[in-house]
């Protein structure tokens, strides 16, 4: 009689590097849903810098088919889990946190939750969450594109608009990105900034020779780009600044045959209203956590 072979149930583990091809794969599958953790492991990879745990279903060191993802990139952990609610907890996950301070989890709302809740066993508390309307746009609509108010210029920003854009960005970090309680630090806001207009896209517009606006990439992926940093100062909203600079400067985008994605607050309905306007639909619940 034959011995029946017992099946190793599935566990994380640190994907080797010759292999993280196939951690490629699985995200490129993925794209239109982690554009995010997407640019943060070829960052990863350029930086050799941060960590990949894999998931796979054939319990061996060697990674078949994998099943999910977790990422962790400065101070952020970024799970790609497909929405299941079967995802074993993470053994390494209490000694992980115990060397390593986490400001930020981000993801799909269900797989956010789901490893909120493994922290939570480990006595990480969330101190905010933010929900998200994640989209996408594979095309602007004709209507996006026609002309915004009398005299406003859409162009890349030049070396003398660098206090109008630091003002902006800076305006723009204190209104929509930094969690409750944070203070603002000039220098911080000044650095990301210089990163962005160093790797990024990125536009500004302008308007009686005053930039007013602004808008850029802020991640990159295999074959899409995530919108980010899209800000109209509060004196000039209502004209359609926002959704000209959107339309325009997602044509670009689309003519060099990238998808396009962004995520934006749900109580945030203006802005959500001009992104449904230039055409982006919603894909999923998107959620950011800080502890």
């Amino acid at each position: 009689m034959k011995r029946l072979l017992k099946t190793k149930p599935p566990r994380w583990r640190k994907i080797p590097k010759d292999k993280r091809h196939l951690a490629e794969a699985f995200l490129r599958s993925r794209e239109r849903f982690c554009v995010s953790a997407s640019s943060r492991f070829l960052r990863i990879q350029e930086e050799k810098h941060g960590h990949v745990w894999y998931l796979s279903s054939s319990g061996k060191k060697t990674p078949g088919e994998i099943n999910a993802l977790l990422l962790h990139h400065r101070q952020t952990l970024l799970p790609i889990f497909n929405k299941s609610p079967d995802i074993p907890g993470p053994r390494f996950l209490n000694r992980f946190l115990g060397k390593v301070h986490i400001h930020a989890l981000q993801g799909l709302r269900e797989d956010t939750e789901l490893l909120e809740n493994l922290m939570e066993d480990q006595g990480y508390y969330v101190t905010e969450r933010i929900e998200y309307d994640l989209m996408s746009l594979d095309a602007v609509r004709p209507g996006a594109l026609r002309p915004g108010p009398a005299g406003l210029v859409l162009r890349p920003p030049a070396a003398a608009d660098g206090d109008s854009v630091f003002a902006l960005q800076a305006a723009y970090e204190q209104e929509e990105v930094l969690p409750k309680g944070a203070e603002f630090n000039a220098a911080v806001c000044r650095y990301n900034l210089d990163h962005i207009l160093a790797t990024e896209r990125v536009l500004v517009a302008e308007l009686d020779g005053q930039v007013i606006g602004k808008i850029n990439t802020s991640a990159r992926s295999f074959t899409r780009c995530q919108i980010g940093g899209v800000y109209v100062r509060p004196d000039c909203r209502g004209r359609g600044i926002a959704a000209k600079m959107t339309a325009v400067f997602a044509e670009e985008l689309l003519a060099e045959g990238k998808g396009i994605t962004l995520f934006v607050k749900k109580r945030n309905a203006a802005a959500r209203a001009v992104y449904r306007k230039t055409g982006f639909s919603v894909l999923a619940d998107y959620r950011i956590s800080y502890y």
